[in-house]
């Protein structure tokens, strides 16, 4: 039976459609994956490939059938991201690069805005086949088990880990991440949607990163704030069109984290 587009902000329904859209975008991905495809390099100098747009394609076709109202902005077709009531967020291979290379790393990231609100969010990793999904007050969950940050009160003894973090070596905020790793518990450079997952499962403290976009995070954001967790911006504001930096913890962490930061 064909699924009936869905009108009303029903965004438990919402969800139902962006992992349909997943799955079937693992499929396309790993008919690809380890396999030989050329490799194209855009103008921001990021790699691209045919799954990418393959499984990009699917997960609009998808999207656009059972929302025919609403707005959808991709990795690799672009579209309108502004002025939308609904608005679809979708990364399709988020860490082409380690597509390309053949290692695992990478993840599809499906979210939904309504009115500038993230309320759905997929993050699903099709070599790992782990998946996380989280609905607007209504809690996350990562491979099916509901998700909870940790509870770590401060950093000292805390595990954070850092992605990209290249413009941020470029800024006074550098001395100030040193200063955390310094007394960190445990310090790892995960990356990728993985940091985010275990940040969500209560598996990592933080997690703090300084180049990315909202198709990359805007799913995670929403996981990990589902999860417990506040999920803000190196400045402590909440993720928009334009977040390009990450700071992810449990509410008493990331205090303290922003506090050190800022400092």
């Amino acid at each position: 039976m064909a699924r009936q587009p869905v009108k009303d902000p029903d965004y438990a329904a919402f969800l139902d459609i962006a992992r349909e859209a997943a799955r079937t975008a693992r499929k396309k991905i790993l008919e690809h994956y380890q396999g030989s495809f050329e490799v194209e390099t855009k103008s921001d100098q990021t790699p691209v490939t045919v799954a990418d747009r393959e499984a990009e394609t699917c997960i609009r076709d998808i999207l656009t059938k059972a929302c025919p109202d609403h707005a959808v902005f991709g990795e690799e077709f672009g579209g309108k991201a502004d002025d939308a009531e609904y608005l679809w967020l979708v990364d399709p291979i988020d860490g082409t690069k380690s597509f390309v290379q053949g290692y695992g790393m990478f993840s599809t990231q499906i979210a939904l805005m309504h009115r500038g609100e993230i309320v759905v969010g997929v993050s699903h990793a099709p070599a790992y086949d782990e998946s996380a999904w989280a609905v607007r007050g209504q809690g996350a969950w990562v491979n099916g088990r509901r998700a909870a940050v940790s509870q770590c009160p401060e950093v000292r003894g805390a595990s954070v880990s850092t992605g990209n973090i290249s413009s941020l070596a470029a800024t006074p905020r550098w001395a100030a991440l040193g200063s955390i790793l310094a007394v960190a518990g445990r310090t790892r450079g995960y990356g990728d949607y993985y940091h985010y997952h275990r940040l969500a499962a209560g598996q990592l403290d933080a997690v703090i990163e300084s180049d990315v976009n909202i198709l990359d995070i805007a799913a995670l954001s929403l996981i990990v704030s589902e999860a417990g967790g506040v999920f803000t911006d190196l400045s402590g504001q909440p993720p928009t069109l334009e977040t390009r930096t990450v700071l992810a913890a449990g509410p008493s962490l990331h205090a303290e984290l922003l506090s050190m930061l800022r400092t």
